[in-house]
C-alpha cells in the first residue's frame, strides 16, 4: 500500500508539472500554482506512508536539536572573523616569500640573474 501511495504522490507532482507546461499561454501564476498544487497534493499523501511518518519525525527531532544549539553571539562572530582574516593574510605573506625564496634559487641554480 505504501508504493501505492508513494506512486500516487509521484504522479501527483508530474501532473504539476504537466500542467505548468500545458498552461503555457496561462498567466505565470497559474502555472507556478498548478505545480504548487501537485508538490502539496503529492506531499499530504507521502505523509500517509511509512517514510513519509519517518521523514516527518526527523525533520521534528531535527528542529528541536537546533534549539538547543548555542550560537555565538556577533561579537563572538566578528572576533571569530577576525582572527580567520588575519591568518589568511599572514598565510599569504608567508607562502609569497616561500616563493620567491625558491624563485629566486631555482634562477640562481640555473646561472640567471636574479
Amino acid at each position: 500500500m505504501n508504493k501505492l501511495k508513494l506512486l500516487l504522490a509521484v504522479v501527483f507532482v508530474l501532473a504539476g508539472v504537466a500542467g505548468f507546461f500545458y498552461l503555457n499561454e496561462s498567466a505565470m501564476v497559474i502555472r507556478v500554482l498548478s505545480i504548487l498544487i501537485g508538490i502539496l497534493s503529492a506531499a499530504i499523501i507521502a505523509k500517509f506512508t511509512t517514510q513519509g511518518q519517518d521523514f516527518y519525525a526527523f525533520c521534528k527531532e531535527s528542529s528541536e536539536e537546533i534549539k538547543k544549539v548555542v550560537w555565538p553571539s556577533r561579537k563572538e562572530s566578528l572576533q571569530t572573523s577576525g582572527v580567520v582574516f588575519a591568518f589568511v593574510v599572514v598565510m599569504a605573506l608567508f607562502l609569497w616569500l616561500i616563493d620567491a625564496a625558491l624563485m629566486s634559487l631555482v634562477k640562481l641554480m640555473m646561472n640567471q640573474d636574479a
